[in-house]
């Protein structure tokens, strides 16, 4: 019956050959919108010094390799008024996989910054957006990046949404838009660097080398709150791997919690011996299943309890494995409270006292108001985008929203319970051996644990002169670290001098 239908309807199309065909054309090219850019012009004080900008913000056609119209891909982009094409470009991006990147825009990288409170609740509006003296617009361009699904960002022509919705899909789209804007802005020559927070440093991984391939070099690259392989992350059965590696950091909340008796003053001293105890005595006891011995478990669960402000008995019940779900809830459960996953540092309000996983994240509820309509407004303002174009804060809330984790990197590499594009990133440095990779963590951050990053660099098997090349930074603030003041500044600090060094 179907085959009777598609025959059916191709023979109705064929007889009006020739009118048909030109109908269907016009309809296509109304159907698909055109690009459309708002230029502006900006500025941003640094330091006591003014830095006049061209700001641009809209869309881009972008072609595919048999230049073919695609997509029209949002971006915004801060150019310096009179500088040189000499001068350091920056594409960023958030993660997700299918977030905007409006939380990097107006949380430390661009002209304008969002005030909030950290590490508190943000009031409603008024919100305060302000000068942000902490952006790196004094060493750099920049272009922050909206994939497919986000911002202002839809497939047009032939393609799909469920087109750019995976690993390689989106390393593809997100190169081919980076290469047509060094090649339309005359940017080549330029000293070229990546920044993603998040899934965007895992992105970062498939990108820098996707890129080289194609011969286009990075200079550096910045991994904000990274992850490399997606096992630290999730939890897969009879895998002890993200029990080991989460739990530094649940001995760091409990440290800024007070939650450790006696504790040791410095927290980055604190965490050198959480490291050894993870290495040498929880790693190898979890190692042994069911064959550790009553007593030795039971004098673990009494370490990891002074470490971790849990109850031993709790961790006894769990089988010496806690997932971060229930940490969150279990870790303030006698206050009825839960922490951030995002930022430990935040707290909140856990209404349900027996509840296995915390129902929300506090670190989230504190600052996204401020954060989503702080620039929205910017954005529809400042930025002059006309209002009737809708922004998409993520890709999640379209309909059909799935993502393909299929990763072609990891082909040769054997079955794996999940992705890793650390092997595209090891690959790429080990190509060009000139690439410097910028790693900023930080500590009391539960979604992407600076530990696993640590095991994961520790596993790629790369040569010393090459793991040289990576810098690993740490702050005493979570995922987005720059929203904590002190950690602000020492981030523009250290990505900027990290451009400065590798831009020579």
């Amino acid at each position: 019956m179907k085959n009777l239908i598609t025959s059916f309807c191709l023979f109705f199309l064929i007889i009006p050959l020739s009118f048909g065909q030109h109908a269907e054309k016009t309809a296509a090219q109304k159907e698909d919108p055109e690009a459309v850019v708002s230029t502006t012009k900006q500025s941003v004080k640094i330091d006591g010094v003014t830095i006049p900008l061209t700001a641009k913000a809209g869309t881009m056609e972008l072609r595919d390799e048999n230049n073919e119209p695609i997509a029209l891909f949002g971006f915004t982009s801060y150019t310096k008024d009179g500088a040189t094409t000499k001068r350091p470009i920056v594409f960023a991006y958030n993660g997700g996989p299918g977030s905007s990147s409006f939380w990097l825009h107006i949380g430390v990288l661009g002209p304008k910054r969002i005030a909030v409170k950290d590490p508190e609740f943000t009031p409603a509006a008024p919100y305060e957006m302000v000068n942000n003296n902490w952006s790196i617009l004094d060493v750099a361009d920049l272009v922050m990046i909206d994939p497919v699904g986000t911002g202002l960002s839809v497939p047009i022509g032939k393609a799909e949404f469920k087109d750019f919705w995976g690993v390689d899909a989106d390393i593809r789209s997100i190169s081919l838009f980076i290469t047509q804007y060094l090649k339309e802005n005359g940017r080549f020559n330029s000293p070229k660097y990546l920044l993603g927070e998040s899934y965007g440093t895992f992105r970062n991984a498939g990108v820098m080398d996707k890129l080289l391939s194609q011969g286009i070099a990075m200079n550096g690259v910045i991994m904000v709150s990274a992850v490399f392989d997606l096992r630290t992350l999730i939890f897969p059965p009879n895998d002890d791997l993200p029990y080991i590696v989460h739990f530094p950091t649940y001995a760091a909340t409990a440290w800024y919690h007070d939650k450790i008796a006696n504790k040791t003053p410095k927290l980055t001293d604190f965490i050198q011996e959480i490291r050894e105890f993870t290495e040498n005595e929880y790693a190898p006891a979890l190692f042994k299943g069911d064959q550790i011995s009553a007593t030795d478990k039971q004098n673990l669960a009494n370490k990891l309890a002074a470490y971790s402000g849990l109850s031993a008995d709790y961790w006894m019940k769990a089988n010496l494995r806690v997932k971060n779900g229930e940490f969150f809830a279990e870790f303030l459960r006698d206050e009825s409270g839960i922490v951030g996953r995002l930022d430990s540092r935040f707290t909140g309000i856990n209404i349900d006292g027996i509840s296995q996983t915390g129902d929300h994240d506090p670190q989230s509820s504190a600052i996204s108001p401020a954060y989503i309509s702080g620039f929205l407004d910017y954005f529809h303002g400042e930025l002059g985008v006309d209002p009737s174009h809708n922004y998409s804060l993520t890709a999640g809330r379209r309909k059909g929203f799935k993502w393909d984790w299929l990763h072609q990197g990891n082909i040769g590499w054997g079955t794996q319970a999940a992705i890793n594009t650390g092997i595209d990133m090891a690959r790429a440095m080990t190509r060009d051996p000139n690439m410097k990779v910028l790693i900023l963590n930080g500590y009391y951050d539960i979604a992407t644990v600076f530990y696993g990053v640590e095991h994961s660099i520790n596993h790629l098997n790369l040569p010393p002169k090459i793991k040289d090349n990576i810098i690993m930074k740490y702050y005493e603030a979570g995922h987005m670290m720059y929203t904590h003041q002190p950690s602000l500044e020492q981030f523009k600090k250290d990505v900027a001098g990290f451009i400065l060094d590798t831009s020579k």
